[in-house]
């Protein structure tokens, strides 16, 4: 067993840890080189977080890879930002296959995306649709806001062709119309860089997540970091609004 595994407790890891990975422009900027660059470096620090998650034995890793506000930046890095995702699928898929990882996404699969990107992406979900180890979700052309607001105009197509059937509108009833309704609430959420807020990922899902800020940018960011995180998510008491469990 890996020293950085030896004192966490495997019957209390988080069962769905998700990152917002930030700080690839400072990290490059800081660096005299083009933001560019950063991405580039950020794609080592991706791997070894997504292999020591799987060695750990997490059920689900989520990744917000690009928003649906990544669109405002400029036009290059953009350009630059789909071929490296598509270069990025190319690349490691098999690997993940090999290591019996599911690959999903979510987000808007719309216009905006070239399609030899969403080819890539669909190669990758039926590659591994079959495997049963850690569930990988990249949230692509993803905002948290959008996820709801396209979950509630499901709601609202399902009641004018009337398939509720007495559903009533309950958060389940929003829930099971998400992006993923099968993938269960993050336990952790990490972001990077020392920004503190989560910048519209994962907004319903993110209710009851444990909140974890690390100054480290992406690009120098690894699975100890992971690990470290853990960790401190093990210190916490989840209540979820109630009361802690009294004491004998």
């Amino acid at each position: 067993m890996s020293s950085y595994l030896a004192d966490l407790d495997r019957q209390r890891l988080p069962r769905h840890v998700a990152i917002v990975m930030d700080g690839n422009g400072r990290w490059a900027t800081q660096r005299g080189l083009p933001r560019t660059e950063g991405h580039a470096a950020g794609e080592a620090a991706m791997w070894d977080t997504v292999v020591g998650a799987n060695e750990l034995g997490l059920e689900w890793l989520t990744m917000f890879a690009f928003s649906t506000e990544n669109w405002n930046r400029p036009k290059s890095e953009v350009r630059y930002l789909m071929g490296f995702n598509r270069g990025l699928l190319r690349r490691r898929r098999d690997e993940l296959h090999r290591m019996n990882v599911r690959i999903r996404w979510i987000g808007r699969r719309d216009w905006r995306v070239p399609r030899s990107v969403l080819r890539e992406m669909e190669i990758s979900e039926a590659l591994t649709r079959h495997n049963t180890g850690m569930t990988l979700t990249i949230a692509f052309n993803y905002g948290g806001r959008t996820e709801i607001v396209d979950a509630v105009k499901k709601l609202l197509a399902d009641h004018d062709a009337g398939r509720l059937k007495g559903e009533k509108i309950t958060p389940e009833s929003i829930s099971r119309r998400l992006y993923a309704p099968d993938m269960p609430d993050p336990d952790l959420i990490i972001r990077t860089s020392g920004e503190e807020r989560i910048s519209n990922f994962l907004l319903w899902q993110a209710a009851y997540a444990e909140l974890y800020f690390t100054p480290v940018l992406w690009p120098d960011f690894n699975r100890e970091h992971l690990y470290e995180a853990i960790r401190d998510y093990q210190k916490r008491s989840r209540r979820f609004g109630g009361l802690e469990e009294p004491r004998d």
